[in-house]
């Protein structure tokens, strides 16, 4: 007798299910309050982070989160609460990553360091870029709050790492000074990428090391501590690199006979 059970499609001319269909079909967990929110701020991070918050809208960030709009206000009481919200946990991220362990030569920290804030500034570029430039219509005191914190979190660890005893109010300012210009110069090496990553990374290193350097010149006390700094150093680390490249400017034709004619006047013994 024939079988009257239908037959079955061989398996490669069934139709292919998606991942999204795939998705829809498992069972789904119903999220708390909390574990809700957490997934709105993380999904409204990522799109901020690949598009200028005034580009992202609520429904955005619902299709994002499988939400519904409704659900999004309930959280939040509109996308600019949630925005500073989503900065400020991508600040204190940030922020983070300004610790590096007191130990080993101190342009290598350094150099670890603007590492990891590069990798940042790569990974979440557009929003942020918008931001620190001054030109998001989502700025505002909450903002711009988030972003003294991550500028003073960074003051902060760098002093530390200086573990000067008393610092000066002008190592303070040299410190603000190269924070605020790491922050202009990787903004613009994002929109333009003209120099390769490890090198602006080392000059950045560099640039610090020149600019204590300098304020060292005028204060007798961080002389002394610069001292110390150098000892440590590796001659093929960022400061010992930085070193011999000023060494080598000497060799330039009539560089060296100027430079010591400007010395000239300071070295002369009193009359």
């Amino acid at each position: 007798m024939a079988s009257r059970t239908p037959p079955v499609a061989p398996k490669a001319d069934r139709p292919a299910r998606t991942p999204a269909a795939a998705v829809a079909d498992r069972p789904r967990r119903r999220l708390s309050v909390d574990e809700r929110r957490e997934q709105l701020i993380a999904v409204a991070l990522e799109l901020f982070s690949r598009r200028p918050p005034e580009e992202v809208s609520i429904d955005d960030i619902a299709a994002a989160a499988g939400a519904s709009r409704p659900l999004v206000y309930h959280y939040f009481p509109g996308k600019q609460a949630l925005y500073e919200e989503s900065l400020r946990r991508a600040g204190q991220e940030l922020a983070g990553r300004f610790e590096e362990p007191a130990s080993g030569p101190l342009s290598d920290r350094l150099f670890r360091v603007m590492g990891r804030y590069l990798d940042y500034v790569d990974s979440h570029g557009p929003g942020f870029a918008a931001l620190l430039r001054g030109g998001s219509v989502a700025a505002s005191p909450g903002t711009n709050a988030v972003i003294d914190e991550v500028r003073r979190a960074a003051h902060d660890q760098i002093l530390l790492h200086l573990a000067v005893p008393a610092p000066s109010a002008g190592l303070r300012l040299t410190v603000r000074a190269w924070i605020a210009n790491a922050e202009i110069t990787s903004l613009e090496w994002l929109a333009e990428r003209t120099v390769p990553r490890e090198e602006l990374q080392l000059r950045l290193v560099q640039e610090f090391i020149a600019s204590l350097t300098l304020t060292a010149a005028r204060e007798p006390a961080l002389a002394v501590e610069l001292a110390g700094f150098f000892a440590d150093e590796r001659p093929d680390g960022p400061a010992g690199r930085l070193v011999r490249e000023l060494a080598g400017l000497f060799s330039v034709p009539g560089l060296a006979e100027s430079v010591a004619a400007l010395a000239a006047p300071a070295l002369a013994p009193p009359a």
